[in-house]
């Protein structure tokens, strides 16, 4: 195994964005690793629950018409119960199971979400 051949690997690495790459022959195994250049990110099982907030009175009708703030879910938003990996359509160049504005019927599947190798259908709760 060459040193050369290993640095060509590692600018791939660079080239595609790619973090890892493997390559294994019967009589070789070669695995490059570049480090994330940014902090690991660790999974969470779910967000922790927040305080309640003060009961609040709007000031004027102007106010209590203004939108949520920007970091709550829209409305009608459809959490995913699991971590992983998210398929929107159940094979590649597939129709999509769902497309904007489509009307969705409670139990129709929305999307697949993969996680320890095992697919997982998400259906629309209501």
């Amino acid at each position: 195994m060459e040193a050369a051949w290993i640095r060509e690997l590692a600018a791939i690495l660079d080239q595609t964005g790619l973090t890892e790459i493997e390559i294994e022959k019967p009589d070789f195994r070669v695995r490059v690793v570049r480090s994330a250049a940014g902090p690991a990110i660790a999974h969470a099982a779910g967000p922790a629950p927040a305080a309640a907030p003060a009961a609040a009175r709007p000031a004027d009708a102007k106010a209590a018409a203004e939108p949520a703030s920007a970091g709550a879910p829209p409305a009608g938003a459809i959490n995913s119960p699991m971590v992983g990996t998210i398929y929107l359509s159940p094979s590649p160049g597939a129709e999509p199971f769902v497309k904007v504005g489509d009307k969705i019927a409670q139990g129709q599947t929305l999307m697949i979400v993969e996680a320890m190798k095992t697919m997982n259908p998400i259906a629309a709760p209501k």
